[in-house]
């Protein structure tokens, strides 16, 4: 069976590494970018995805250039806790969080595919442009390379080539571009002082304003961690930006300069990272279906949302597993994207959902409302039983509840065990 798998990058890599350990052998990526690796900000696996990356034999070597991250903490905006709670192993799972940076993610996936599959497996600079779906025959897919373009057959094609992807546009045409909600997100990495437990999470924000920090690597020589940082707020220019365009320190500290909290220097975050990088806030509406005959939608193409909850990467290595556990249960490419359509689906339509009302963060929402001017007694604001009711409902949407992680089928479809 010819596989082709459109995109190069999480997702893409571990589709390709699935489909192997399943016992397929003619897989071929296209990357439409060069061979460098993507940026280095930071990301989050959760424990399901983790869970799914050891039993590709990939923990330990992913878990050396990680961060095991042991708890999230959600302020408000003057710097008062309004909740927190473990994560990882230390909120029960038999695997960890791991914070990490994405390029060093890449690099352990891509390695991964040179190692098992073979170099030529990927080949860079090599865009979808255009492809036509079949049922009993291949699927006609094109190819351009520079000024060049190709026609490719394959069995099976796999659109795993992000929020601006070309297969589903393919599928789905005249969408268009992918929506924003008109929040503004810049970005960096800082070295600094370990704050909190040295493994939180931690969330800042108002009714409209968050700022995201987590460590991603650590340095004990220097006593030292590489903070990953997000800040984000509404602005009427969100929707004309650039991707990965350079932005000025002073945008930064000009929306957050009255925030100040007592375990981190944030104008010193701001100002030591070495490059600021501004993004929309951008997702995808959900789609009624991703798969049209042999081909078929994968992670972001399939179901970008928004960066609540860190389930970006999580939900793309779970697709890449469910949709190569198919494929080698029924050795069929129509009736496997079936399968694997009705298993993923529904759950991301939710979780899609769910994140364009803050998921979790809803909580950070939630305080700000009742006391915008901060409080003394947080029982005074919310009960304890209503924040427990947002965590656990939005765990329950993304599919990550301990017992359900712990004890759910494996997804391979070998002998191998999963183990942490």
């Amino acid at each position: 069976m010819r596989i082709l798998i459109a995109g190069a990058g999480i997702g893409g890599l571990t589709t390709a590494l699935s489909l192997h350990a399943a016992g397929f052998t003619d897989i071929r990526l296209v990357e439409a970018t060069g061979t460098s690796a993507p940026s280095g900000l930071g990301l989050n696996v959760l424990p399901d995805a983790v869970r799914e990356l050891s039993e590709l034999g990939l923990l330990e070597r992913l878990a050396g250039k990680a961060v095991r991250t042991a708890e999230l903490r959600l302020f408000n905006r003057h710097g008062r806790l309004i909740w927190t709670e473990p994560r990882g192993v230390a909120a029960g799972y038999r695997w960890p969080q791991l914070s990490v940076s994405r390029r060093r993610l890449w690099q352990v996936l891509t390695d991964a595919v040179h190692n098992r599959l073979g170099p030529e497996t990927v080949a860079f600079g090599t865009r979808v442009v255009g492809c036509v779906p079949e049922q009993g025959a291949p699927a006609e897919v094109t190819l351009q390379e520079g000024r060049e373009r190709r026609t490719a057959l394959a069995d099976l094609v796999i659109g795993a080539d992000g929020v601006h992807s070309a297969i589903r546009a393919a599928l789905h045409p005249g969408e268009g571009p992918p929506p924003g909600n008109g929040v503004m997100m810049w970005r960096g990495t800082t070295w600094a002082p370990p704050f909190l437990s040295g493994r939180t999470m931690a969330v800042v924000g108002d009714d409209v304003r968050r700022i995201v920090l987590y460590p991603i690597a650590e340095d004990p020589v220097q006593d030292r961690v590489l903070v990953n940082w997000v800040a984000a707020h509404p602005s009427a220019s969100a929707g004309r930006a650039d991707w990965h365009e350079r932005a000025p320190l002073a945008a930064v500290l000009s929306e957050f300069d009255d925030w100040a909290v007592d375990w981190i220097d944030l104008a010193a975050i701001f100002r030591n990272a070495p490059a600021i990088y501004r993004y929309p806030m951008v997702d995808r509406d959900p789609l009624p279906w991703w798969s049209a005959g042999n081909v078929t939608l994968l992670g972001d193409a399939a179901h970008a949302m928004y960066p609540m909850g860190s389930n970006g990467a999580t939900q793309s290595i779970l697709d890449a597993r469910t949709l190569a556990q198919a494929l080698a249960i029924t050795g069929d490419p129509v009736k496997a994207l079936a399968d694997y359509e009705r298993r993923r689906l529904p759950a991301m339509t939710r979780l899609q959902e769910s994140n364009r009302g803050w998921g979790p963060e809803a909580i950070i929402t939630m305080v700000h409302q009742r006391a915008p001017d901060g409080f003394t007694d947080l029982d005074d604001v919310v009960s304890p039983a209503e924040l427990t009711e947002v965590a656990t409902r939005y765990a329950s949407v993304s599919g990550a509840q301990v017992h359900q992680v712990n004890h759910r089928p494996s997804l391979s479809t070998g002998d191998r065990t999963a183990a942490p």
